[in-house]
């Protein structure tokens, strides 16, 4: 289960009147590409990335704008709604594959954390999230790590962690679903828990996140790799999509007490060069 706990004590701490601030809907940007796989013990397996037809990881980079959540006197502009899910669309083509890898479950890494996990389930080196946490009565920024692992079944699970000002661990569990409609073929779709750091303070909110997923293992003289790019490239680059969902009334870990927004960004990786 997901974790928060003040570093420090606050003490005498009163939750003060939100003001009423207009609020505009978030502004996104991705920046995406195929990278070489990187190997457990650094380096990365040769023969991978942008390269069509090989093994490649995805290289991931949201950067997150808005402003009108959590309105308090000492931040009156307010700032970016809780993120609730990503839904992650992946061009035509593109083959995932978590056959031979191992997995880790979403208990193990509430109740231990990744060094519960074995190393055939990581599925990304470490990433990174910055966000918005209430500490006290302020909102303030916090650095938090990212490190995805294979889920038991199919899918994918993201373990966030931090420390500072807050302690948290977040786990997100993803699934892959066929999308077929071009020019996209697989959809990652994402949900994402409440983070609550203050009792009825605002609930954190995500400005970037950073992460490259994917991984490989030698059979025999065979590279075995978690994502194949597609044998061709349409002009202009791969397409990819990400739909980014905030807030909603889902009830339980999911009760983000605000309506649902997504925002749509779509932009192109690039393709390989000849």
């Amino acid at each position: 289960m997901r974790r928060a706990s003040t570093c420090l004590a606050v003490l005498g701490l009163a939750v003060l009147g939100l003001s009423s601030v207009a609020s505009a809907a978030p502004t996104v940007t991705l920046k995406t590409k195929a990278v070489p796989i990187p190997k457990p013990g650094g380096g990365v397996w040769p023969g991978t990335g942008n390269i069509l037809g090989a093994g490649a990881a995805e290289e991931a980079e949201f950067q997150i704008t808005g402003s009108g959540y959590g309105a308090t006197p000492q931040n009156p502009a307010g700032g970016i709604p809780p993120l609730s899910a990503v839904n992650f669309y992946l061009p035509a083509g593109v083959k995932i594959s978590s056959a031979g890898f191992g997995s880790c479950t979403e208990e193990t890494l509430k109740n231990i954390g990744p060094t519960g996990c074995k190393t055939n389930s990581i599925a990304s080196p470490i990433g990174s999230v910055l966000g918005e946490v209430s500490f006290g009565a302020e909102r303030v920024q916090e650095e938090a790590t990212l490190q995805a692992f294979f889920k038991p079944g199919g899918g994918l699970l993201f373990f966030t962690k931090g420390s500072s000002p807050v302690s948290l661990e977040i786990v997100s569990a993803g699934k892959f679903v066929s999308y077929n409609k071009a020019p996209y073929g697989l959809e990652l779709q994402t949900l994402v828990p409440k983070v609550e750091t203050v009792p009825g303070a605002p609930l954190a909110s995500v400005k970037t996140v950073k992460v490259k997923v994917g991984a490989a293992f030698k059979k025999g003289k065979k590279l075995v790799s978690y994502g194949t790019l597609p044998n061709k490239c349409p002009k202009g680059g791969f397409p990819i999509k990400a739909e980014v969902v905030f807030g909603g009334m889902y009830g339980g870990e999911r009760e983000f007490g605000l309506p649902a927004e997504t925002v749509t960004v779509t932009t192109k990786a690039p393709c390989p060069k000849k």
